[in-house]
C-alpha cells in the first residue's frame, strides 16, 4: 500500500473516531437534557368559600280532616288563603307563592275495606310554596309561622317533601377567581417542593381542573353554601 492510500486510510480512521465521538457526546447530552426535562412534579391547589344562598323553596304544608267531604274542601280553602295572606302581609310577594292541588284521601275507600277505627274519613294533605330570591325575609317570616296554629292550622314538620331548601346559582360569577385562586395555591406547593428538593420550577407540563362541589355549611345553616374546585396541575422541574 501507498503512502498516499495509508495517509488517506488514517485520515479516514480519525475522522470516523471523532465523528463517533461528536455523535455519543450529542446523544448523550439529548438524553441528559431529556432526562432532566422530563422531570416534574404534581400538585394540587384548592379554593374554597363561603356564600350565601340566592334562592329559597320553602313547602308550607298541613294536614285537614273531617267527615264531610265539602267541609274539608272549605277548610283547606280558608287555611290556605290564612297562610297567603300572612306571607304577603310579612313582605313576601303573592309572585313567589304558588298552591298545589290539595291530595285527599277516603279512608273508607281504601283497600282491604278501609280503616274502620279512623276518627274522620277524609282527610286533606296541602302544600303552599315560596320561592323567593329575598332568602333573608324568607327565613325571619319562617321563624313566625307558628302563630297561626292558634288558628288551627295542623302544619307537617320534618317529612321529606317538606324540607326547605337552599340554592346557590351564582356558580359562573365566582368561576374565574376561584380557579385562578387554586391554580396560585398549587403553584406555590410546586415551588416550595422545587426549593426543598433544589431544583428550578418550570412551566405547566399539565392541567386539570375539578368539578365544582356546593353544599351546606352544615344542618344549622342551610343557607350558607360552601363552594369548593380543586386544581390539579403538573410543573416541569430542572436543576
Amino acid at each position: 500500500m501507498s503512502s498516499l492510500n495509508r495517509s488517506s486510510a488514517l485520515i479516514l480512521g480519525i475522522s470516523l473516531i471523532l465523528g463517533l465521538s461528536t455523535l455519543g457526546y450529542f446523544l448523550t447530552e439529548a438524553a441528559s437534557r431529556y432526562k432532566a426535562f422530563d422531570r416534574s412534579v404534581t400538585v394540587k391547589g384548592l379554593s374554597e368559600r363561603e356564600y350565601k344562598a340566592d334562592i329559597v323553596l320553602w313547602p308550607i304544608q298541613f294536614n285537614v280532616a273531617s267527615n264531610d267531604l265539602a267541609e274539608l274542601y272549605s277548610r283547606v280553602e280558608r287555611q290556605t288563603q290564612w297562610i297567603k295572606e300572612y306571607l304577603t302581609n310579612s313582605g313576601i310577594s303573592a309572585e313567589e307563592i304558588s298552591v298545589a292541588a290539595p291530595n285527599i284521601t277516603d279512608k273508607s275507600a281504601q283497600q282491604y275495606g278501609g280503616d274502620s277505627g279512623a276518627t274522620y274519613r277524609y282527610s286533606a294533605f296541602q302544600t303552599v310554596t315560596v320561592y323567593s330570591t329575598n332568602v333573608d325575609k324568607a327565613r325571619s317570616v319562617m321563624g313566625n309561622l307558628s302563630s297561626l296554629g292558634k288558628r288551627g292550622i295542623v302544619f307537617i314538620g320534618n317529612s321529606y317533601e317538606g324540607q326547605t331548601e337552599y340554592f346557590f346559582t351564582r356558580l359562573n360569577e365566582v368561576k374565574p377567581e376561584m380557579i385562578e385562586e387554586a391554580t396560585r395555591k398549587a403553584r406555590e406547593v410546586a415551588q416550595k417542593f422545587a426549593a426543598d428538593s433544589e431544583s428550578k420550577l418550570g412551566k405547566i407540563k399539565k392541567a386539570s381542573q375539578g368539578q365544582f362541589s356546593i353544599y351546606s355549611r352544615d344542618s344549622n345553616n342551610p343557607h350558607i353554601k360552601k363552594v369548593r374546585v380543586v386544581s390539579t396541575v403538573e410543573y416541569y422541574l430542572s436543576d
